[in-house]
């Protein structure tokens, strides 16, 4: 056992060694612009020795480059699931995100036969400007032609993004047109949203889908929270599912919008970092509005201080399922190539004091780590509350609730995921991308149809008249699906309601596309559920977590 063992970490001692040497060497010295690291160790000169060994005398030429960029993601997945190494590329696009913008043409596109083609033109963008339309085929850019294996999601954005002021000519064939149209694009800030939906419930709930923390969420949180004051919301449901997290100072400015006076909302502490502790300061706004917080189990990191944050101070309740769990802070470290460190530096606390950080194992693959989404479903915890395991140890909330720490945060209201719709017919026509393809030709060839609806029920009802789903069933057996009546017919729903949404999304806002998506959303229900029944002002008796130990 132990020789096995010991031989599994042959290649990683290795792969570790030549990265420490790389780093702490010459070669690595003046990589480093913005945060620089300052590494120590005695075993410095034969590691660095090492390095110059395998460059002067291996059997065959070498990248260090290569080594590096190859080693570094090993060196960093011995210490924990979440300090990570992004290469340029990726830190580019990873940036943007958070950033809340980006410099390009103001497009959304989708790959279809080796070919570009435009589904959705962002209002006040470039394109806009210069009359590029939804449905247009990108077939050149820049005068070289622009289709075949070339022809990828990166190589794409590579070739139309770039600096603001900088132009790109795009060769385009537009529908009903076979002579190819010019455009001279001058590439400009596009912005980047992380507030995709804000409507009204009811007379009195209002709605905001939040998908990430960034630089300008805040101030799309204040902006939205303007709109529904305008309509005279007097409740907020604030959905946080599927949203994997971002800056912790935009997650505290939000929270405080929502806190009375001198309320902690989370503390971090490490190693190497003294202990901060981050409280309201009593200028929100919406201090006495009711509220509900929707999280699920992709629902992570900032997110979770959010949810955190509301429900140790007892200031609104959360309904969903379990939290992921990701209690761990990241620093970002640049490079001067552009790429960039995450490196794990310190753990956040929610103000009852419990680190909501799932359990790990150092050296263990991230993968290992990732697969504890599926070990909760396997054990049905995404159906059952009392399938649900917390070992951590025990905290409370302000007036005395129980919460768990060591593993996510608990919903106040546990909402089971209905996978009972879900056939294998259902499975097969999703896996396999039938239902994206559909709605891509559909929308392509009725969109002169389509233009003319602004709202999702408008298309809903079209839908219905032109025997839609009749279409896409015969599309499917096209697509050598074999056709199953029963299983269709135990499916009909979820399957009308990913092809009609499919659909929306493509000529539609976000908006109109999370209105469809949620009429009928148990989740959303139960929320609506709680405020009617005033629920929403959490009881200590009432409400204390049913969480097994």
């Amino acid at each position: 056992m132990n020789i096995n063992r010991s031989s599994r970490y042959i290649p990683l001692i290795s792969a570790v060694s030549v990265v420490i040497g790389i780093i702490i060497g010459t070669f690595f010295a003046n990589r480093f612009s913005g945060n620089r690291l300052n590494i120590i160790n005695t075993s410095s000169n034969k590691l660095n020795d090492l390095l110059h060994i395998i460059d002067d005398q291996y059997v065959d030429t070498v990248n260090i480059a290569d080594i590096v960029e190859q080693t570094m993601p090993k060196l960093l997945d011995e210490l924990d699931p979440h300090s990570t190494y992004i290469s340029a590329k990726a830190a580019q696009a990873a940036n943007d995100d958070l950033r809340g913008s980006f410099s390009g043409i103001g497009v959304q596109f989708t790959i279809r036969t080796d070919t570009v083609r435009i589904t959705n033109i962002i209002k006040g963008g470039p394109s806009e400007k210069v009359g590029l339309l939804a449905g247009d085929k990108i077939i050149s850019i820049n005068d070289k032609p622009f289709v075949g294996s070339i022809v990828t999601n990166e190589e794409t954005m590579h070739r139309l993004k770039g600096e603001a002021g900088t132009k790109v000519k795009l060769g385009i064939i537009r529908s009903g047109s076979k002579k190819t149209k010019f455009f001279t694009i001058v590439r400009g800030d596009i912005p980047v949203k992380s507030v995709d939906a804000t409507y009204m419930i009811d007379k009195q709930l209002g709605y905001i889908k939040i998908k990430s923390f960034g630089e300008t969420t805040y101030a799309e949180l204040l902006t939205s929270l303007a709109e529904l004051q305008e309509e005279g919301f007097q409740g907020l449901v604030i959905d946080l599912r599927d949203n994997g997290g971002g800056y912790l100072q935009s997650a505290i400015q939000m929270i405080n919008e929502f806190l009375p006076e001198k309320r902690l909302i989370v503390y971090t502490k490490g190693r190497k970092f003294k202990k901060e502790e981050y409280y309201s300061d009593g200028r929100g706004s919406y201090e006495n509005l009711p509220l509900i917080i929707l999280t699920n189990e992709f629902s992570a990191s900032a997110s979770e201080i959010f949810s955190g944050a509301i429900q140790d101070n007892d200031r609104g309740v959360i309904i969903g399922r379990r939290t992921f769990g990701k209690g761990l802070v990241q620093q970002p470290i640049d490079f001067s190539d552009g790429s960039m460190l995450r490196l794990t530096v310190a753990r956040y606390y929610t103000p009852s004091g419990r680190c909501i950080q799932k359990p790990y194992v150092k050296g263990h693959s991230r993968e290992e780590y990732e697969m504890d989404l599926l070990t909760r479903y396997e054990h049905g915890e995404f159906f059952n509350e009392d399938s649900i395991h917390q070992t951590g140890e025990e905290y409370h909330t302000r007036i005395g609730r129980v919460v768990y720490g060591g593993g996510g945060i608990m919903p106040d209201y546990f909402v089971a995921e209905d996978t009972t719709q879900y056939t294998s017919y259902y499975n097969e026509v999703y896996n396999k991308g039938i239902i994206t393809q559909f709605c891509f030709e559909y929308v392509d060839n009725n969109r002169s149809s389509l233009n003319g609806f602004k709202q999702a029920d408008e298309i809903v009802r079209y839908l219905h008249k032109q025997n839609t789903m009749d279409k896409f069933i015969k599309y499917c057996d096209d697509k050598g699906i074999k056709r199953r009546n029963n299983l269709i017919i135990k499916s009909q729903h979820v399957l009308e309601k990913a092809v009609y949404s499919g659909i929306i999304y493509y000529m539609l806002d976000m908006n109109e596309y999370m209105k469809f998506i949620n009429k009928d959303d148990v989740t959303l229900l139960k929320a609506i559920e709680v405020y009617k029944n005033k629920e929403y002002i959490p009881k200590a008796k009432t409400t204390k977590s049913k969480i097994k130990k």
